[in-house]
């Protein structure tokens, strides 16, 4: 079977995670996966697979699942330490059609307990490590079984155990049903559960689809994304149906993975912004464990565009070049643009893009207060398509308050340039009165202090702008450069400087900038 086949058939009938290992290894089983640790559940089987041995682990995986008692159309929570074996469970959960619910690790207990408790009696499939991180939730009430990855503790099943267990046939759930539950970030409270079906996941697929069409030949693809999320999703059966080498990246620290690099040469990237931003000081490694890329790819945040710059920079090749999508776990990718090595240093960081070609998604930016969204008075970004996620698991009123017919409304603010670029200026819940772009301000003052590691703007006591800064390696910051990088903003208060470990961030290392203020309440008030 060719990958366009396959592909197509996707189009018509939806992508099922559950069934996708094994129509990928009928497009070519033997394309490599090579992961940079070990599987919790089957450390057995090494770091180097192909696509048809993930199949076969699949297929074993929901044979184990069965047999632990999970069955079809019931939901099981999927919350354990970070490993690529997350999304490999969810593809075995799926293929005996029940409904897999991914939590990030980093959540905390407090919040996982909502969570389930939200999903009414979920079954929870989980590891050693987080159980003794849940122990003070009553788990017997919560859940309707608790399953391990390995191990044996009371009162629950290990998968470990049931090896052998006879294979079941596949379930190919409804099209239009639940198919895989994920969740928001979580920077403005308890996280949201995004219902994803068979057709809006398939539908996603479509814009970067033809992106990866411009791919002349196949090359290694890293791809370092929490396993937990929507777009993981995506970025596997995009690689797999386009039979293009993966390496599954669960490490973060630069100089790990300047060594994954290195090893692998990767042709293309897809990385977390944040992670980006970490890893931009490998430009300078004189091993150059950039020089094999020829795309950067980037959703979830807009990236600074110093970061951009420097990696493309690093590249070796001939017409390198970063693609960002603009987007959220509910829309899937929205707009995007490509950026250049030439270019991408006088880029403006708020513009996002510009709409895909036809059949992706639709944007429109509505007044706030009935005038014309400009520059100086941006209005609510909105997005249609029927890739928009069918729900919030037991919130649909909060879902509904989100629509306008068939527009969802992202929460962010921002307004289309004359040439049809979206700028994205702020979430709309983090606007500072007197400060038409938080976000902007952040980049232009990133790309002028190179020692900064991550700046954030939030309000201070009477709603003054108040910059929270972090350094590398948390060295101070010369008070002279911060003044005369700050000179065009003087709205600006004088900055508070902390640890970076100390900055509250999602699963997708988004700051948690409402978490950020409570945190610090006492020092912003002092500042404004």
């Amino acid at each position: 079977m060719k990958g366009s086949v396959a592909y197509r058939s996707i189009q018509k009938r939806g992508l099922h995670i559950g069934l996708l290992p094994a129509l990928a290894a009928a497009v070519n089983g033997a394309t490599p996966i090579t992961l940079d640790h070990d599987l919790d559940v089957l450390p057995e089987v090494g770091r180097h697979l192909t696509v048809s041995r993930l199949a076969e682990l699949v297929d074993d995986l929901a044979a184990r699942l069965w047999a632990a008692g999970v069955r079809t159309d019931e939901h099981i929570v999927l919350h354990k330490r970070p490993n690529a074996d997350v999304w490999v469970l969810a593809c075995a959960a799926s293929r005996i059609g029940a409904v897999p619910v991914m939590l990030s690790p980093s959540l905390d207990a407090a919040t996982v307990g909502a969570l389930l408790e939200r999903v009414n009696r979920p079954n929870l499939l989980t590891d050693e490590h987080k159980l003794d991180v849940l122990s003070g939730l009553p788990l017997a009430e919560l859940t309707r079984r608790v399953i391990t990855v390995s191990g044996e503790r009371p009162q629950t099943i290990s998968l470990g155990k049931l090896a052998g267990s006879p294979r079941i046939k596949p379930v190919v759930r409804p099209i239009d049903e639940a198919a895989v539950i994920t969740h928001t970030s979580g920077t403005t409270g308890l996280p949201k559960l995004v219902v994803h079906t068979p057709r809006t996941q398939g539908i996603r697929l479509k814009p970067q689809w033809r992106l990866l069409s411009l791919m002349r030949k196949r090359e290694n693809v890293a791809i370092h994304i929490p396993f937990v999320h929507s777009r993981n999703v995506a970025a596997m059966a995009l690689a797999l149906l386009k039979e293009m080498p993966v390496l599954l990246m669960n490490e973060s620290d630069p100089d790990t993975v300047a060594e994954l690099f290195l090893q692998n040469r990767p042709g293309l990237i897809e990385a977390l912004p944040n992670s980006l931003m970490a890893w931009e000081g490998l430009s300078d490694d004189p091993r150059k464990p950039f020089a094999s890329v020829k795309y950067f790819s980037s959703t979830f945040d807009a990236i600074h565009p110093g970061t951009m710059s420097k990696l493309l920079k690093s590249s070796e090749r001939r017409g390198a070049m970063f693609f960002q999508i603009y987007g959220q776990s509910e829309v899937g990718p929205a707009v995007g643009r490509a950026y250049f090595r030439n270019s991408a240093h006088k880029a403006n960081g708020r513009c996002v893009g510009w709409q895909m070609p036809l059949g992706s998604a639709k944007v429109r930016v509505v007044s706030r207060d009935g005038n014309r969204p400009t520059e100086q008075n941006p209005g609510r970004i909105e997005v249609s398509w029927p890739g928009l996620a069918k729900t919030y698991f037991a919130e649909q009123e909060r879902y509904d308050d989100n629509r306008d017919g068939d527009w969802w409304g992202t929460g962010d603010v921002g307004y289309f340039t004359r040439f049809g670029c979206l700028h994205m200026l702020d979430r709309e819940i983090d606007m500072i009165p007197g400060v038409r772009s938080s976000l902007e301000i952040e980049d232009r003052v990133l790309s002028r202090l190179p020692e900064l590691s991550e700046l954030v703007i939030v309000p201070g006591a009477g709603s003054a702008a108040v910059p929270v800064i972090c350094t590398h390696d948390d060295r101070p910051l010369d008070p002279g450069r911060w003044r005369s990088a700050a000179a065009d903003f003087p709205q600006l208060a004088d900055p508070v400087h902390i640890p970076q470990a100390e900055l509250p961030r999602t699963g997708t290392l988004k700051v948690q900038r409402l978490a950020l203020v409570e945190r610090l309440k006492d020092q912003l008030g002092d500042r404004a």
